[in-house]
């Protein structure tokens, strides 16, 4: 069922979708901020279950690209997606009617928000990845053979790029990359056009509500002086895969993407031991300093505060910080034969590395929103 967003699943949501981006997307805190200032000036934003949306929609994704660490350093204005979906609007002549994220995770999660209070288009609960990827090709929309174009560009001054014919996805995300750089590090897009019958085909179903669920959990044990990091474990369907201290950050923005190791020592029960995860925006494999690999994309690599089960963004890792490290299987839709040719280790230049999938079901729990 439906719902009106509210500045309670606003806050929520922040925190879920913090947890889901594995460490990338963005920091959803700028999206929630804006969102909450059009609500509180009237604006509404309604999101409609994915069953929901008629076949003849016309769909789109809106998000930000580019590196995390530059969107921190430069606040978006909030309306660059707003006109990347304008132009691409004048350029097909087509009148959008729904939005979908293209991440649930990090940032990406709460810009549809944004885009829905200037525009008044409802919100589809879902998203194309079930967490965050950082590259373009990554969603679901594109994995099943969605032309990415045509698709619409916007930097920090409202100035747009329309790019059409380019069916190959890899192709696309280079362009728009070479081009995000170009325009400063961080864009706003708008693209694919699609179908609602398309979205029900290839979408991660009702992911925004399992973000909020997830933040409403980790809120709510804090209340209750119950363990947070169980609560996320119980909602998401995950396990904890270790505990401990960070000891050292490398972290280079490199191709317009923030990439690095981090390392932990063991605290706890994992005293003695050390885990090392490599990123590219997001976190992609945590391995154990005898080779061991606990995760590996596309399931979920989170780092949270040990104590809070606050995300803690790859842009934001510092030295000393205790955190948890939690593995959360992928959704089915990212474990496809496809999807694993576009997101799984291989991909990210571990060819080496097989995929072995963590047991559980992505958001197994079905606790309603409060």
């Amino acid at each position: 069922m439906g719902f009106q967003v509210t500045t309670d699943h606003l806050e929520r949501l922040a925190i879920g979708a913090g947890i889901l981006g594995t460490g990338g997307g963005g920091n959803p805190y700028i999206g929630r901020m804006t969102t909450t200032q059009f609500l509180a000036k009237g604006a509404t934003v309604n999101v409609v279950d994915l069953a929901d949306v008629p076949d003849d929609a016309v769909v789109v994704t809106v998000g930000r690209m580019g590196a995390p660490t530059v969107a921190v350093e430069r606040i978006p204005r909030g309306d660059e997606q707003v006109h990347a979906l304008a132009a691409l609007e004048a350029y097909t002549g087509k009148k959008v009617t729904h939005l979908v994220s293209s991440e649930i995770g990090g940032a990406n999660s709460t810009i549809p928000m944004v885009v829905a209070s200037q525009t008044g288009l409802p919100v589809i609960d879902a998203d194309g990845m079930g967490r965050a990827f950082p590259e373009l090709q990554m969603k679901t929309f594109i994995i099943n053979g969605i032309a990415p174009t045509p698709g619409a560009l916007c930097d920090h001054y409202g100035q747009t790029s329309v790019f059409d014919h380019i069916t190959d996805g890899k192709t696309f995300e280079r362009y728009m990359r070479a081009v995000t750089i170009q325009m400063g590090g961080s864009a706003g897009y708008c693209f694919p056009l699609m179908t609602g019958q398309q979205v029900r085909d290839y979408a991660v179903p009702a992911t925004l509500s399992l973000a909020i669920r997830l933040g409403d959990a980790i809120l709510n044990a804090r209340e209750q002086h119950t363990n947070p990091v169980q609560a996320a474990l119980d909602v998401t369907g995950g396990q904890l895969l270790f505990t401990g201290k960070i000891t050292d950050v490398e972290r280079r923005l490199i191709g317009g993407f923030t990439r690095g190791l981090v390392s932990f020592e063991g605290i706890g029960h994992d005293t003695g031991s050390n885990l090392g995860i490599t990123f590219q925006n997001e976190n992609l494999i945590a391995r154990k300093d005898d080779g061991t690999i606990l995760a590996v994309v596309p399931d979920l690599v989170c780092i949270v505060d040990a104590d809070t089960a606050e995300p803690i963004t790859t842009e934001l890792l510092r030295y000393g910080m205790r955190a948890a490290i939690l593995g959360i299987p992928a959704p089915v839709q990212m474990k496809t034969d496809a999807a694993i040719a576009s997101v799984g280790p291989a991909a990210f230049g571990y060819p080496d590395v097989p995929f072995t999938p963590l047991p559980g079901v992505y958001g197994a729990s079905t606790v309603s929103i409060r």
